[in-house]
């Protein structure tokens, strides 16, 4: 017997909220692009492969990573802000592209408050300090030694101008009074390389990916920018514990954030925002963030959206003077 009008109308109904969970054309298996903004390696990356995998069984499809370098991720931005505004393309931004390369770039291609749709929040993120083994000074106060001792000499690396650990450095510097010699990279994964094999002396780097490297003895961990320790480092000390005056409260972090081009349909945001959620509170991708050192952040389109417009703002007074051709 088949169903009646009624019955399939009723059964389509049901069906509706499941549909809607994901784009249409992702319901034909194609797979969702997750840019990322950073090289292969990174922090960055990383995070956002683990997340994929976890989006992935929440849609039901592929989710693809895909790396868009340079230009301060601006590069991935536009890719996304170029995209049709149906869920599949995605951008899993990191927040310096959001809050601070507006203050600093004079040729920003896109302006994140008014072409992004914004989708959820993911997590926080502190960095730690960490320098070349062979690096005389042990701890922040013998750094800052050396440094005055040496003015200019001393070199950080960074994942571009404007980034948050070049200007997490550049406000260590100011408040300790010392001079650093900037060089920024593509990304923080080769920046770490060269601070492994001695071509920088140090370098600020996203707790989640550098603590592979401390604990495995190739870098050495002098301080974390978050006013407490962090759970995955728990013998390095915050910059405060330093003692030297210029650096109490000092607090420099970042965010993660999912993001798709705007015109996206609020009922797609939303059930996106969702999946994003749903796919958060995974046991095994909890676990494994907290081992790398994020902290939990989660919440609808508009905690984002907040989040970046109070950030923009606090970032502006930290960046006059620095510009990002």
């Amino acid at each position: 017997m088949t169903a009646s009008p009624r019955r399939r109308a009723l059964a389509a109904l049901a069906l509706a909220p499941f549909a809607l969970a994901m784009p249409a054309a992702a319901q034909e298996g194609q797979p969702v692009r997750l840019i990322v903004g950073y090289a292969a390696g990174g922090p960055v990356d990383q995070g956002a492969r683990l997340f994929g995998q976890a989006l992935s069984k929440e849609l039901g499809v592929p989710v693809m990573v895909e790396n868009k370098t340079g230009a301060n991720a601006t590069i991935a931005g536009s890719e996304v802000v170029r995209a049709k505004p149906d869920g599949l393309t995605l951008w899993f931004a990191a927040s310096p592209t959001i809050t601070i390369s507006p203050n600093v770039m004079t040729k920003m291609p896109f302006d994140p408050a008014k072409d992004l749709a914004p989708v959820a929040p993911i997590l926080s993120y502190y960095n730690v300090l960490v320098v070349n083994n062979n690096e005389p000074y042990k701890n922040v106060r013998e750094l800052v030694a050396n440094a005055k001792a040496n003015p200019g000499k001393l070199a950080y690396g960074s994942a571009g101008v404007g980034g948050s650990n070049h200007l997490g450095a550049l406000l260590f510097a100011k408040r300790s009074g010392i001079d650093l010699n900037h060089i920024p990279y593509k990304g923080n994964a080769p920046a770490m390389t060269d601070v492994i094999g001695g071509q920088l002396n140090m370098m600020l780097d996203i707790i989640s990916t550098a603590s592979a490297y401390i604990h495995s003895g190739k870098v050495r961990a002098l301080a974390v920018t978050s006013p407490q320790r962090n759970a995955s480092l728990p013998d390095v000390p915050t910059f405060a514990e330093s003692g030297i005056e210029g650096l109490k409260g000092f607090d420099v972090g970042g965010w993660y954030g999912i993001y798709g081009p705007k015109g996206m349909a609020p009922e797609l945001v939303a059930k996106l925002n969702k999946a994003v959620n749903a796919a958060l509170a995974q046991p095994d991708l909890n676990k494994r963030y907290k081992e790398l050192g994020y902290d939990e952040w989660t919440g609808s389109p508009q905690k984002l959206a907040d989040r970046a417009t109070k950030e923009r703002a606090m970032w502006a007074t930290v960046t006059q003077g620095i510009v990002v051709d």
